[in-house]
């Protein structure tokens, strides 16, 4: 059973990336890695591009885990697709970033993070990044 990072090109990101590549390493898991996107935007900067998919492909061979990327745009947004893929793939573990925001910021804004940690069926590993 996987290990599943939502993974964006942020230091929250990053940080979330590096928890689960501990995480499916200690439990000798598979990784799967998703970075999707809705495409309602005509510049998603959550949406790795082409240099910086390379180099997570690089980054992610140089770990020695067997792991797959899912990278596509898709209708749903990517806190639904990270729990759909948990349940097909009977994942052992969640891994997401969180960013620090004001309280006015959490009442306003929807959260794909809250929706990962409220709908997800397994664990969910939530991550900060260092300050």
């Amino acid at each position: 059973m996987p290990v599943i990072v939502g993974f964006v090109p942020t230091k929250e990101g990053r940080a979330a990336l590096d928890a689960a590549v501990t995480e499916a390493r200690s439990r000798g898991s598979r990784l799967l890695v998703v970075n999707a996107s809705t495409g309602a935007a005509s510049a998603d900067n959550r949406y790795v591009d082409d240099e910086e998919l390379t180099a997570l492909r690089a980054e992610l061979d140089a770990s020695g885990l067997d792991y797959e990327i899912s990278h596509a745009v898709h209708k749903k947004d990517p806190a639904e697709i990270i729990v759909e893929l948990a349940e097909e793939t009977h994942a052992d573990l969640i891994v997401i970033g969180v960013r620090r925001r004001t309280p006015v910021g959490k009442l306003l804004l929807g959260s794909q993070a809250q929706k990962v940690l409220l709908d997800a069926e397994c664990p969910v590993l939530a991550v900060k990044a260092p300050r």
